[in-house]
């Protein structure tokens, strides 16, 4: 009897050897394979008949007992198809399509007496798979040593890459062919190089373009209870292999059954501009849990941020630093520092300008105590949260606000003492809702405390996530910085409004953002969710407050407006200091006038490093916005206007960079026209180096367009 079952076991596991299974997209142009190889799980990926990825290994390694890698048969497998629309509560489009097919293969170890299920889905636009852990005797709870899915690619592709970090995403990118990277890989650091710097790995969302022509990118969605992806390359097979964030004691996580880990995304076109229109990510994230989202809104705001990064017009701390080091930390007893930004009559001042020009918010940093001595000094207790600066009174100024029709956007800088902000988190959170805050900025500054942690494992993760939740019970917004990059979680929690999580405007102040950084941005941050990117700086040159200062925006100043529509966020600043508006306020009325919800978004144009062109319509308007932007090549392109309604007429106010303007040379030239337009138009547009334009476009009447014409020839 035993001889009998050794063989019928023999007999399935060569049966499942040879075990593999096919889906296709519903468009039928993609097309996702399954094998069991000598019972180690392979998936590969055709697109137009073409190899994509290769048979790439599947499965995990445990620290406490036998992997997730080898000895599977498989036990079933179930297909089906899914379509549905559904209507993001902020988003680039009014509704999306999420249509798919799916696969998922239960594989069993009879060895060990444990299951793992495989689930793939399949897009017009790519493919999602994650792995599922379901409750069971031998399976209870395990530690991840790491997970070893591999995307095996099938050539030397061009790849636009930041070095993998488990603490920051703040880098410029390098733009290469994989085969370069090891010899480019140290040069990338751009002298901002943490101490956890993973060799030969590169940060997700990772852009690729195949010889042929192909765009690839890699990614993963839903981050829930998992440590964060980056991708071992192995340069000679141009295979990539996931590696997960440690935890201080070097694991990758602790995993409790039933669990599911986050999906790894691969998506897939033949054109640049079918890679920013994807919304594979936010489908394979759940729906929303807020049952009432009326409360979450978008928010264009201003803030007392940029003069702080500015020589001489502002600072975060009240008192002079030397204060601190004497011990003096009684502030009521001391003078406030002159350059204290975040003061009544400051606060007011931005308040006053928010009203005029119809912004929503005004962020203020550095309002409370404790910013004279945290920086860099890994100190567990610094900030609480509720005590603000004798010069700040968050009663009063609410209030004030209030009467104006505006809000305060609350600023939470952690200095990454996570454990500190946790056991404050309900208290500061209660003080926001008794002030009338109902958004908060969030940041993470400085290595983890508890030490030893890091900004993208697992403890950390569900830290993020757990902020998201709890705000959301006391009705606020969140836009985290120095956290980690977003997976389309905002779907599920709308509240996540925004976050940071890459390299934005103030390192513009320090080191600087190369001038291809925006036109890459779109392509690999952004891929995962909205980002707090803070543009609109008007001053681009530094030495305008200080003499001799050598540092400057590395764009145009109508670059700055085009950012608006090319760099999608439902939270967008302002950034500039108020007073250099004020000198431009033809230019700001672009800024006043863009949306930052919209309808429908639509890619004119595209390549990832080089330019972007996106059209995107008002949410709830018949208003469309233009922005075009370019590296540091001055270009000319051709914006046709046919997602305009036929037989309507238009007027369109085009701000571009002006015959001169260069970014270093001469940023502040620009031009401002007005043009009738139809849908038949093509507009023929100038982009400086390291510049771009901005258009307005508005439904207008018969007398209108005469009006214009008009006034055109006297």
């Amino acid at each position: 009897m035993k001889k009998t079952l050794a063989l019928l076991a023999i007999t399935l596991l060569l049966i499942t050897n040879i075990f593999a299974q096919t889906i296709q997209s519903p468009d039928g142009q993609l097309q996702c394979i399954f094998e069991l190889k000598d019972s180690i799980p392979y998936y590969s990926l055709t697109y137009k008949g073409k190899p994509v990825l290769y048979s790439s290994k599947l499965g995990l390694t445990i620290a406490n007992g036998p992997s997730f890698m080898t000895g599977f048969i498989s036990k079933d497998q179930q297909t089906s198809s899914f379509s549905e629309t559904w209507n993001p509560v902020l988003g680039e489009v009014k509704s999306i399509l999420n249509n798919y097919t799916e696969l998922s293969v239960k594989l069993s170890q009879p060895r060990h007496n444990r299951e793992m299920l495989v689930r793939f889905r399949l897009f017009n636009d790519g493919l999602g798979f994650r792995y599922e852990f379901p409750q069971q005797k031998n399976l209870n709870y395990f530690v991840i040593k790491d997970e070893e899915t591999s995307f095996s690619l099938n050539g030397d592709h061009k790849a636009w890459w930041i070095p993998g970090d488990y603490d920051t995403e703040e880098y410029n990118y390098t733009t290469s062919q994989l085969s370069e990277v090891p010899s480019l890989f140290d040069k990338s650091y751009d002298g901002n190089a943490s101490q956890t710097i993973v060799p030969m790995a590169l940060q997700t969302p990772l852009m690729l373009k195949s010889g042929d022509g192909v765009y690839i990118n890699i990614h993963e969605a839903a981050l829930i209870g998992y440590a964060a992806m980056h991708v071992e390359l192995d340069p000679k097979s141009y295979t990539l292999k996931s590696h997960l964030t440690p935890d201080a004691q070097g694991n990758k996580g602790y995993i409790q059954t039933p669990f599911n880990t986050p999906w790894r995304t691969i998506i897939v076109a033949d054109k640049a501009e079918k890679i920013l229109a994807s919304k594979l990510i936010l489908n394979l994230n759940e729906p929303s849990k807020i049952a009432n989202t009326d409360w979450i809104k978008p928010v264009k705001y201003v803030g007392v941020w940029w003069q702080m990064f500015c020589p001489g017009q502002g600072s975060w701390s009240y008192t002079d630093i030397d204060n601190v080091h004497l011990g003096i930390t009684d502030y009521k007893n001391l003078p406030p520092n002159k350059t204290h930004a975040a003061n009544n009559t400051n606060v007011k001042k931005y308040i006053d300008f928010a009203a005029r020009h119809g912004f929503d918010a005004v962020l203020v940093e550095g309002w409370n105590e404790g910013w004279e001595d945290w920086f860099g000094k890994s100190k567990e207790f610094v900030f609480d949260f509720v005590t603000p600066y004798p010069d700040f009174n968050p009663t009063l100024l609410n209030s004030y606000a209030q009467q104006k029709g505006v809000r305060l956007i609350m600023h939470h800088e952690t200095s990454s003492s996570v454990t500190n902000y946790e056991r404050w988190m309900d208290t500061a959170y209660r003080f926001m809702v008794n002030h009338g805050y109902n958004a908060v900025k969030s940041g993470y500054v400085g290595n983890i405390i508890p030490r030893g942690e890091h900004h993208y494992s697992q403890w950390m993760i569900d830290h993020f996530n757990r902020a998201i939740t709890k705000a959301a019970q006391y009705g606020i917004m969140v836009n985290s910085h120095e956290s980690v990059h977003p997976t389309g979680l905002n779907r599920t929690w709308p509240n996540a409004i925004a976050a940071e999580a890459a390299r934005g405007t103030e390192y513009e102040t320090f080191g600087g953002n190369n001038p291809d950084h925006t036109t890459i941005l779109p392509f690999t941050r952004l891929m995962g969710g909205p980002m707090d990117y803070t543009p609109g700086i008007f001053q681009t040159r530094l030495d305008y407050y200080q003499p001799g200062d050598t540092r400057y925006v590395k764009t145009t100043l109508v670059k700055q407006m085009a950012l608006y529509v090319t760099m999608y966020s439902p939270l967008q600043m302002a950034a500039d200091i108020i007073e250099n508006y004020e000198r431009f306020p033809d230019a700001f009325q672009f800024i006043k006038d863009v949306a930052a919800d919209w309808d429908d978004t639509r890619i004119l144009s595209a390549e990832p490093g080089d330019h972007i062109i996106i059209a995107r319509k008002a949410k709830g308007k018949d208003d469309w916005f233009i922005g075009g932007i370019t590296d540091e090549n001055p270009r000319t392109s051709n914006v046709e206007l046919g997602f305009l309604d036929s037989n309507e007429n238009y007027i369109a106010t085009i701000y571009e960079d002006g015959k001169d303007a260069h970014y270093i040379t001469n940023p502040q030239k620009y031009n401002i026209r007005k043009l009738a337009v139809t849908n038949k138009v093509k507009l023929q547009q100038k982009m400086a180096a390291s510049g771009g334009f901005a258009i307005s476009i508005k439904k207008a009447s018969r007398e209108e367009i005469n009006n214009l014409k008009k006034r055109r020839r006297n």
